[in-house]
């Protein structure tokens, strides 16, 4: 495949499925079985050129030319259309790169469909090339797991304000503790406290997942570290199986399914 094209980015939740009013069903027939997406309509840049992609039969005969298990499922690419085996292709266009669409509430979790792009070197703009796409299959995170990702990035702001406000009074905490001044003590730590809890309520930088984020990442899963970087445009409704079975296949040294994994047409519902 095109070294510059990288990804560096279920059942959907009922109450998102119900809010998508703007888009048709899009049905994705490959010869592994058949998934059904919704499009986003708060990504209607990305919906609407992939669905004028899609009307016009774009993507029918394309591979799913980059599997990674436990990651992704990539395909579309045109030069991967009737490609003989071991062939190296997946390259992208540059006359297709879309604006990002970045949103909070859009995350990779399994079945998630998104925008591929190059890398931060080359695109510091981080614009999707929307010539090809990606399925999410990922994996099942522990609550720790999650939590310890808020506590990397939260932990070290609070310790940075209990430096500074905490620490230079401790030495008077300890003056009243020798001196048995249990109650000088005591009101003087719950002033500190305060002062400590008060600053880090209101300390930008910090970082707090999606509740349901998590709920998706622990239950069907999915790749944190693709969020906020790729576009999540929509997601798989109906047929995550599929995802699974592709997933599965055995791969060449370019993570290119050594038995084809075809993508037979897409089209609206």
């Amino acid at each position: 495949m095109n070294r510059n094209i990288l990804i560096i980015v279920l059942l959907a939740v009922t109450w998102q499925v119900g809010a998508q009013t703007n888009y048709p069903t899009i049905v994705i027939e490959t010869n592994y079985g058949t998934m059904k997406a919704i499009l986003y309509d708060d990504t209607p840049v990305h919906s609407n050129h992939y669905l004028k992609l899609i009307k016009e039969g774009y993507f029918n005969g394309t591979l799913f030319y980059r599997v990674v298990k436990d990651f992704v499922i990539q395909g579309g690419a045109q030069d991967s259309r009737n490609a003989p085996a071991g062939a190296q292709i997946g390259g992208g266009r540059t006359d297709m790169e879309l604006m990002p669409e970045f949103r909070r509430d859009k995350f990779h979790k399994k079945g998630a469909l998104a925008a591929p792009r190059k890398s931060d070197d080359e695109n510091p703009q981080k614009k999707s090339d929307a010539s090809q796409f990606y399925i999410v299959q990922g994996r099942v995170y522990t609550q720790g797991r999650l939590d310890s990702m808020e506590m990397a990035v939260n932990v070290p702001i609070k310790n940075e304000i209990i430096r500074t406000h905490y620490l230079p009074d401790r030495g008077e905490l300890d003056k009243l503790k020798e001196a048995k001044d249990a109650g000088g003590f005591n009101a003087l730590l719950d002033s500190l406290l305060q002062v400590v809890d008060s600053l880090y309520a209101i300390a930008p930088g910090k970082f707090f997942l999606p509740v349901e984020l998590k709920e998706a990442y622990t239950t069907l899963g999915g790749v944190d570290r693709l969020d906020g970087s790729y576009t999540v445009f929509g997601e798989v409704i109906e047929g995550i199986e599929v995802i699974d079975k592709i997933a599965r296949l055995p791969v060449d040294g370019n993570s290119r399914p050594e038995t084809d994994a075809k993508i037979i047409k897409i089209y609206p519902e």
